[in-house]
């Protein structure tokens, strides 16, 4: 084994734990939103909840990263920053190459899921848990949808769990 691939194996071992270390953490650094308090106790899932409420009806705009407007990769790029300090790749296409396909029944809070929506365009969302998706949605900006919406079911792609030898960690 050469030093890159016991570099790689050393990332996948220490990655989980540096995760939830990182998600204690940040929860020791702020106030608890009453949406978090409202949720689950996974940690990841409340998290996310925190950043709804950061974001939540902030207008969709395409190519946006601020609170002017923000599009859905582009809410998926900062929560990953922000939350777990990974550096996913900025466009839909790119984070739908990012990591494993994981099935529907074995979701988890972060997976990212994903849709296609016409011929021009895909949509990608972050999976909260409960059959729930947090979303820059075009027409009602950011937002939580359900995977079981008869819209959502027609357009469901897939869901992809970013894995440590994609992601850059900071």
């Amino acid at each position: 084994m050469d030093g890159m691939d016991m570099g790689n194996t050393a990332i996948k071992a220490v990655f989980p734990l540096l995760l939830v270390v990182t998600l204690i953490l940040a929860g020791c650094g702020s106030s608890p939103s009453r949406e978090s308090s409202l949720g689950s106790s996974n940690p990841v899932q409340a998290a996310l909840r925190d950043i709804y409420s950061e974001w939540r009806g902030v207008p969709y705009r395409n190519g946006g990263m601020s609170k002017k407007g923000i599009d859905c990769s582009g809410l998926v790029y900062l929560a990953y920053r922000d939350l777990f300090r990974v550096s996913l790749p900025r466009s839909t296409w790119d984070q739908a190459r990012v990591g494993n396909r994981v099935k529907s029944t074995e979701r988890r809070s972060g997976d990212l899921v994903f849709f296609k929506i016409s011929v021009w365009g895909n949509h990608v969302g972050i999976y909260l848990g409960n059959n729930q998706f947090l979303h820059a949605s075009a027409s009602q900006g950011v937002m939580i949808s359900r995977l079981d919406n008869p819209y959502w079911q027609k357009h469901y792609w897939k869901t992809v769990r970013p894995e440590p030898d994609y992601l850059v960690l900071r």
